[in-house]
Order: C-alpha cells, then sequence, then structure tokens
C-alpha cells in the first residue's frame, strides 16, 4: 500500500517525537514511523513493582533548548532540582566532602591548599569564560595548561564527566565549559514519573495536532529524488510512503543503512565516536543510608545518584538508585565495581534489594564532540545542502544543544528547515 504525505518522520525517539509535533502544529501532514513496538528510544522507561527505571541516569537541564521546546509545545514536566549540599567525593576507595562552593572547597579534605586554590580560580572564571577559543582544544590538554596541580584536574575532570557524560579527553573544550556553565547558572531536573511521562506528552501533543504515530513500523529503504523533492520510504511489511519533506531521527548506523546510496550520510557512521556509560539501576524497599545521596568518583569517573530522594520514580518509602561509570573509550562496565560503589554508600542495600538492572555499555549519545572536529559545529547538519526536503534530527546532528538538548534543538531546527524550504502542502 502505498500513502502520501507532506512529511514522513523516520524514528520515535525525542527527536522525532519533537520534530512530528511541531510540523503537525504548523499544518502539515506527518507520518511518523518507529521501528521498535513502543516510542521513545533512549528516554523510554521501564515500570517494575512501582518503580520507574530510565535507561540510567537521565537528568534535564534547565534554560536550554529543551525547555524552550516543551515550552512552545505547551508540554509540562514536573521534577525538582537535586541540591549540591550534602553531595560526596569518592577517591580510593575513600568518601570526602564534595566542594561545592567556597565553604566546602575550605573545609573539604579531598586536597590540600595548592589545589583548592586553583580551583578556586577556575571556578570564578567559568561563568565568563568564552567557549568559542576552546572548540578545537580538548580538555585534556586545556585542564593540563590551566590546572597544574593533578588533584584539582582530577576535580575538573569529574565536572567535565558528570556535565557531558563523556570519559573521553578528546572532547572538545568548548563544548565541556559550554555543558557546565549550563550546569552551573540554571542546574538539572529530576524528573517525575521518569522521562516516560515527557515523552507520552510530546507524542499526545503531535496526535492532538494531527501527526500519525505507527510503531513496529521498520524502515528498510529510503530514496530521493533530486528534481521534484520527493522521498520514498519502503516498510518491511511492504508498505510504502512518499513525502517531498523528510526527517531522518535516527543513529549514525541506521543513516548509514537507510542511506547508503549517499556516500556523506553512509559515512558519518565512521566518524561517530559513540560516549558510553555503564549503569548499575538498583530498586530498594528503604534506603539503609538516607543521607549518602549523591556521590562524584574523582579520579575514578564513577556517579552515584538516589533518583528517587529528589522525584517520584519509587513507591512510599522505596529508593530507587543510580550507580554509573562513565566509559573510556574501549571500555566496558564492571558491575562488581558498581556495587562496590554502592556497598561504600550504602551499606547493607542487598538486604533491601528489589530489583537490580545493568547496562554494560549503554551509549548516552552517539557523537562525542570532539576538538579534532570542531566540538558541536563539527556534527552533521540538520538540513542536508543537497538533498531537498531532507533534514536530520537527534543528539548528535546539529551545532547546538548536547544530551537531550542536542535532540530538541535539532528537531525544532529541521521542523522550521522543512516549512521554509517546503511551504506548499500535498494535495489530499
Amino acid at each position: 500500500m502505498k500513502t502520501e504525505t507532506d512529511v514522513v518522520v523516520v524514528g520515535g525517539g525525542l527527536a522525532g517525537l519533537t520534530a512530528a509535533a511541531f510540523l503537525s502544529r504548523a499544518g502539515r501532514r506527518v507520518v511518523l514511523l518507529e521501528r521498535a513496538g513502543e516510542l521513545g528510544g533512549r528516554a523510554r522507561t521501564q515500570e517494575r513493582d512501582g518503580f520507574l527505571f530510565n535507561e540510567g541516569p537521565h537528568a534535564l537541564y534547565r534554560g536550554g533548548p529543551a525547555e524552550r521546546a516543551l515550552r512552545e509545545l505547551g508540554v509540562t514536566v514536573r521534577g525538582a532540582i537535586p541540591p549540591a549540599a550534602g553531595s560526596l567525593a569518592l577517591r580510593g576507595g575513600r568518601l570526602f566532602q564534595l566542594p561545592v562552593g567556597l565553604r566546602t572547597l575550605l573545609t573539604t579534605r579531598l586536597f590540600g591548599f595548592g589545589a583548592k586554590r586553583q580551583v578556586a580560580l577556575l571556578l570564578a572564571r567559568l561563568p565568563k569564560l568564552d567557549p568559542a577559543p576552546l572548540l578545537r582544544v580538548s580538555v585534556a590538554d586545556w585542564l593540563a595548561e590551566t590546572l597544574p596541580h593533578p588533584e584539582a584536574r582530577a576535580l575538573a575532570s569529574a565536572l567535565v564527566r558528570v556535565t557531558t557524560y563523556a570519559a573521553d579527553d578528546r572532547i572538545s573544550a568548548g563544548a565541556a565549559v559550554t555543558q557546565i556553565q549550563m550546569a552551573l547558572k540554571n542546574g538539572v531536573l529530576y524528573l517525575d514519573g521518569g522521562w516516560q511521562h515527557m515523552v507520552d506528552a510530546i507524542a499526545a501533543a503531535a496526535r492532538t495536532a494531527g501527526a500519525r504515530l505507527v510503531t513496529g513500523a521498520a524502515v528498510t529503504s529510503i530514496a530521493s529524488s533530486h528534481g521534484r523533492p520527493m522521498h520514498t520510504v519502503h516498510l518491511a511489511d511492504g508498505s510504502v510512503f512518499t513525502a517531498p519533506a523528510l526527517v531522518a531521527a535516527v543513529a549514525p548506523a541506521a543513516a548509514r543503512t537507510l542511506f547508503s546510496h549517499y556516500r556523506t550520510i553512509a559515512g558519518w557512521s565512521d566518524m561517530a565516536i559513540p560516549v558510553r556509560a555503564a549503569s548499575l539501576d538498583l530498586a530498594l524497599s528503604r534506603l539503609p543510608s538516607p543521607r549518602a545521596r549523591f556521590a562524584l568518583g574523582v579520579g575514578e569517573p564513577f556517579y552515584f545518584s538516589v533518583h528517587s530522594a529528589i522525584a517520584k520514580l519509587a513507591p512510599e518509602g522505596g529508593a530507587l538508585i543510580h550507580v554509573a561509570r562513565y566509559l573510556r573509550p574501549g571500555e566496558t562496565g564492571d558491575r562488581a565495581a558498581l556495587e562496590a560503589v554502592t556497598d561504600l554508600l550504602q551499606p547493607g542495600w542487598r538486604d533491601s534489594l528489589v530489583h537490580a538492572r545493568f547496562l554494560p555499555a549503554m551509549t548516552v549519545v552517539p557523537w562525542l564532540p570532539a576538538a579534532e572536529s570542531g566540538g558541536l559545529a563539527g556534527r552533521p547538519p540538520v538540513a542536508h545542502p543537497t538533498i531537498p526536503g531532507l533534514s536530520f534530527a537527534g543528539d548528535w546532528i546539529g551545532a547546538e544543544g548536547q544530551l537531550a538538548d542536542g535532540a530538541f534543538a535539532s528537531a525544532r531546527r529541521a521542523a522550521q528547515s522543512i516549512l521554509e524550504r517546503a511551504p506548499v502542502r500535498v494535495a489530499a
């Protein structure tokens, strides 16, 4: 069966859903095709006995492209800002007070005066630091020049990791500084109900505006004409969709498969450096040590957070914990190491264990904004420069935003590009 429409969106994650919502609200007939049986991609949330498991630790940056896009779509998300007070640093198997301000920097026993002085100077400069000259400088080189003291560098590296999720020193210092500045200025939200609540709300906005969202729809190939703009999308079940505009909201590997006849697009997957993390997600009937809610590895790239202490993610009295390791290139997660971190912060947690899920090497984002390629500016463009009506969206697309912000920013820009380039609807 062949179906004609105004826009086909391939991919039903955050970027695809957001693009579909913007386009349908602008009056376009939109069909979204998602291979999986449910929408949301890596933003899905799994419910188990009242515990809401995101795919690893998720945080929504306040004041960025994600919040702006959600506000424009009329989507409200609820949650809370995790407090900095009481945060801990994990180094060498011991816990210390994590410096989160001048007072805690002065009083922590994490390191000595020399390191404290360098950290204080960096924190004073960060809010007004111009990221532009650092776009092609790696974090490793920037920190080596800025912080000669190794303990100061270790803390700064931890700050880079927790804001970008990347333990790869090739990341652009400019991209890292931009992300740190946003975190310091506005903080983040842990979302009530998990990220699925946000996914469902965006999907509802798209459907209300008239978009058709199809799950279990495996796209096998896409053909694009260079004359009259037209994209033909073939599905595994034999269905065919045609439209003058298409948004591909897929991962680099899928883009390679679907656009194998376009050398530049197919080559993106060879350029992509994935950002990965290992996560141990724990549902407990009770929290053994209520005060130990957040810890950051200094020296070793660990992360520990009781997300349910901030957002509604667990039944009354229960706790949902994410323990993660930001993975360096070539690494995979070690569950025993993550359990050891939990032993240190929540001794006796096994006695309260209800559910556990281990993700040894989940993809956080598929494209590291590396210094060598110019940081965010080195990512693939939203609008294809030579194929009319073709746009891309995702957390690895475009020069704006990282993590979920990148997905929302590129989706909004993809919709704008299509509305600007293809203002006339296909006849019904």
